[in-house]
């Protein structure tokens, strides 16, 4: 019964992801989605590949990185050097390829020696690895330098941009429920316990560094394909900070607190636009009181999930009855 069980809520999931794959398929040919709320969407794709990234690392490994956005621009580099000369979907993918590999090379290289610092010590090292990738694009000629790279051929639609979020939560989630994801989370709670259990806890964290690595590698290259222009700029630290606050506003240690969240800052963005002189003032004042008021993030360490809509309903039902 278990198994039915199981099975029948696997096929709601798939079944929920091909609705909403259609729903916004069908608005944006029909006009409803203009092109202002497509890049919208596209953000908020590339931020949640970002952020569930970010959070293996982060809220499921307890590594404090802040270089996430060197990784990003590893990616969307590579993918635009690619596409300027081989401007068809083969390059396309080719370009997404190269990038997360690259992206995920250096993670496992710079990996290695910093991920034996912990905390602060790590997100110092983390943030200069970033900008030593940053000043490295500036200063050689195949970017263009500080003037960045234009005119890069867009590739990246909704299909491909859904199918990329699908992918990287669907490989990191079952990830996490494997023996490795499993490892993963205990260094998280306690690494020396972790240490004295036989988990080499050098290896797991640098497994998860290289993972988060290449799927940022992948937004960077959607990023890339898809708003036409890079610069060095775009991928400051700052970048990093935007990623992390994402993972942190969602919950450490939930994807779909990461999903949420991306989704929740970009509708924050699009209700501010008309009052763009205040916008940040406004944006940053409703981070600070969701931070008051739910400092675990909006789902904590849960995850969303049909029984929890449910069991929801049930309360919501008791509830009107004994009134």
């Amino acid at each position: 019964m278990k198994k039915i069980w199981n099975k029948v809520t696997a096929m709601r999931k798939w079944v929920f992801i091909l609705l909403t794959f259609a729903l916004v398929q069908l608005l944006a040919q029909v006009g409803i989605i203009n092109d202002y709320l497509q890049a919208t969407i596209a953000t908020i794709c590339i931020n949640i590949i970002l952020a569930v990234s970010l959070n293996l690392i982060t809220g499921f490994t307890g590594q404090f990185s802040l270089g996430h956005a060197g990784f990003m621009s590893i990616g969307a580099y590579s993918c635009a050097i690619v596409l300027l000369r081989l401007p068809t979907i083969g390059g396309f993918l080719l370009g997404l390829l190269l990038g997360a590999v690259l992206a995920s090379l250096i993670g496992f290289l710079v990996g290695l020696p910093t991920l034996r610092l912990r905390g602060d010590y790590l997100a110092i090292a983390t943030l200069g690895m970033s900008e030593i990738i940053r000043v490295v694009f500036i200063n050689i000629k195949i970017t263009n330098g500080a003037a960045g790279l234009s005119g890069i051929p867009r590739f990246t639609n909704w299909f491909f941009l859904y199918l990329f979020v699908v992918s990287t939560i669907v490989l990191i989630s079952n990830f996490l429920k494997s023996s490795h994801g499993r490892a993963c989370i205990s260094i998280r709670e306690d690494e020396i316990a972790a240490e004295a259990m036989g988990i080499n806890t050098t290896r797991y964290k640098v497994m998860s560094f290289t993972m988060g690595a290449f799927f940022a590698g992948i937004a960077g290259g959607l990023y890339a394909a898809y708003f036409y222009y890079i610069d060095p700029g775009t991928f400051d630290f700052l970048k990093s900070i935007d990623v992390l606050v994402i993972v942190v506003l969602g919950g450490l240690g939930s994807i779909s607190g990461s999903i949420l969240a991306a989704i929740l800052l970009a509708l924050i963005s699009v209700v501010l636009q008309d009052i763009s002189e205040l916008q940040m003032i406004v944006y940053s004042l409703i981070l600070i009181i969701i931070m008051i008021f739910r400092p675990q993030g909006l789902m904590g360490s849960k995850e969303l999930s049909f029984k929890m809509f449910r069991d929801l309903g049930k309360s919501l039902a008791f509830r009107k009855e004994s009134e």
